[in-house]
């Protein structure tokens, strides 16, 4: 059994808490994994400054997979590799987002950008991102530079139809997945947390099989179907659990820093 050399870790309902809270045992957790030479790094749906607060105190030093995986940028959210999600792509996502009465917002690698400001999710994309939009009259100018596209919802029946339709219209030109019941997220063709993970397999000279994976969404699926030991929050879904190769405690019961106990265990068996 190949021993693990890198842990790669979702970040909203898997390395923080409900409330966007790095908690003290996930960070010990991480220096754990840094003092048994495991390497750490993160991905996720959130934009680069989203997942600026993480890195400090995390120690990380690695790049990171923003926007779904399908960017790669250094500790100080330089971009190594960007992908877009192309203008025709874009347009599309946002008719059938308005279609659905979603609220839509843009991000590419430096601005999020919405049209109203009065959204359910607004205050809570703010507070999560720790970044204020930018409020447009027109998505015109920006649909050529977009790195995701999300439709927020309550609605999370209705958001989950949206998603449905999303990938019927997009086919192959984009990638529409829910990241969280009431997001659902677009971004560029053939790239996602599995793309990073191969990505920063290759870029360190690891094996797929010493890469372990932890997370708890469908987005995070396509990491669990690449990498050689794959875990799930044990406030994922069944079918993403079935998917895992093990499962921990969910987010809010310091599951993360379970996670890597089972990998610390793991290797030393």
């Amino acid at each position: 059994m190949t021993k693990i050399a890198l842990v790669v870790s979702d970040v909203d309902g898997t390395l923080v808490t409900h409330d966007k809270r790095l908690t003290d045992k996930a960070k010990a957790a991480v220096k754990k994994l840094e003092d048994a030479g495991i390497g750490f790094t993160i991905t996720s749906s959130r934009p680069p400054v989203g997942m600026r607060f993480l890195i400090a105190p995390l120690g990380i030093t690695l790049p990171i997979g923003p926007f779904n995986g399908s960017s790669m940028v250094d500790d100080e959210l330089n971009p190594i590799v960007q992908h877009l999600i192309g203008e025709t792509a874009a347009q599309k996502s946002v008719e059938v987002l308005d279609k659905y009465g979603a609220d839509v917002w843009i991000f590419t690698n430096e601005d999020w950008i919405i049209k109203r400001d009065d959204g359910k999710y607004v205050p809570h994309e703010r507070d999560t991102i720790q970044h204020a939009p930018l409020m447009v009259d027109d998505f015109t100018p920006y649909l050529a530079k977009a790195c995701k596209i999300v439709g927020a919802s309550s609605d999370f029946p209705l958001l989950e139809r949206c998603e449905a339709e999303m990938q019927q219209v997009l086919g192959d030109s984009a990638v529409a997945v829910r990241s969280q019941n009431y997001y659902l997220d677009v971004t560029p063709p053939n790239q996602s947390k599995g793309t990073f993970v191969k990505a920063m397999g290759e870029r360190l000279g690891l094996p797929l099989s010493a890469i372990a994976v932890i997370g708890d969404m469908q987005n995070d699926l396509p990491m669990f179907e690449v990498a050689g030991f794959s875990i799930a929050m044990g406030n994922a879904s069944d079918t993403v659990k079935s998917k895992a190769s093990a499962v921990t405690a969910s987010n809010e019961d310091e599951g993360f820093a379970g996670a890597v106990e089972m990998i610390l265990q793991r290797n030393s068996t």
